[in-house]
């Protein structure tokens, strides 16, 4: 199999999955791998990509999660995991452009390995925890810091939820191609600077310990999206700060998946 080769699995699977969150859904995974390794089944010409999981049932967040991350934020290492969550609307796919909206003027970028369950967990032990999870994808959580940071109280969730803050994709990596999701390049380029670079063995938590962690709290589901943490070198903590503006390009690269991409239009 190639990166190029596209399969209309919807024609060639007995259940006829509408999206690959159906696919994980009905467990049609191992059936759609004897498909795609089938080279009889016909190959097509490769349409314009949309996020790979286009309805999670949510879309969760770990703060401060590399360490490294954490130092330059002047923040102390956390002994849990620092959760949040993204509203399932700012979801946005690869070349879709990040609306900057009117009412933030210190929008950020973070690059980060995105987890994607592929079964229901429930109460899964840390040991057991790998079993429900599907694959990965690349994320960008995009962030206004002046609402996340400045507004009474914090506002996590508001800041990180504006319409396309969760742009994913190219597409969804299964986890056997990816045997250590804890030993993967991860860099940022802001209009062809790199502004992150680092491994993904800075994680604080690994990705079964956030599994086992979320799942003792609610269910997750197939289709469910977790964020994993961001690398140092955010625009918040650079001196002077560095905040998206409008016509630049995001583009998020993770060793193994491939390369987000995402330019910026300045919400009139």
């Amino acid at each position: 199999m190639s990166g190029d080769d596209v399969i209309d699995l919807s024609t060639h699977l007995d259940a006829r999955p509408s999206s690959i969150q159906e696919v994980l859904e009905l467990d049609l995974l191992a059936e759609a791998e004897q498909v795609l390794h089938d080279k009889s089944t016909p190959r097509l010409a490769r349409p314009p990509l949309a996020a790979p999981i286009l309805k999670p049932g949510g879309i969760l967040g770990i703060g401060l999660n590399y360490r490294d991350h954490a130092l330059e934020s002047g923040m102390p290492i956390p002994s849990e995991p620092i959760v949040f969550v993204k509203c399932v609307s700012a979801l946005a796919g690869p070349d879709e452009a990040i609306h900057l909206p009117s009412t933030s003027s210190e929008v950020d970028y973070e690059a980060e390995l995105v987890v994607v369950i592929g079964r229901r967990a429930r109460h899964v032990p840390m040991s057991e925890a790998m079993d429900y999870v599907a694959g990965y994808t690349i994320g960008n959580d995009v962030s206004a810091r002046d609402w996340q940071l400045k507004k009474p109280g914090g506002q996590w969730t508001l800041g990180k939820s504006f319409e396309t803050f969760a742009p994913i994709g190219p597409w969804l990596v299964t986890k056997d191609e990816i045997p250590n999701p804890q030993s993967l390049a991860i860099s940022l380029r802001l209009n062809g600077e790199t502004m992150q670079q680092s491994n993904t063995n800075q994680l604080i938590f690994s990705v079964e310990s956030v599994v086992s962690y979320l799942s003792a709290i609610f269910p997750l589901n197939p289709g469910d999206l977790i964020f994993t943490g961001t690398p140092p070198g955010v625009g918040f903590a650079r001196r002077p700060p560095v905040y998206l503006q409008d016509g630049d390009l995001c583009e998020v690269e993770i060793e193994g998946i491939g390369v987000l991409r995402n330019s910026c239009v300045l919400e009139l």
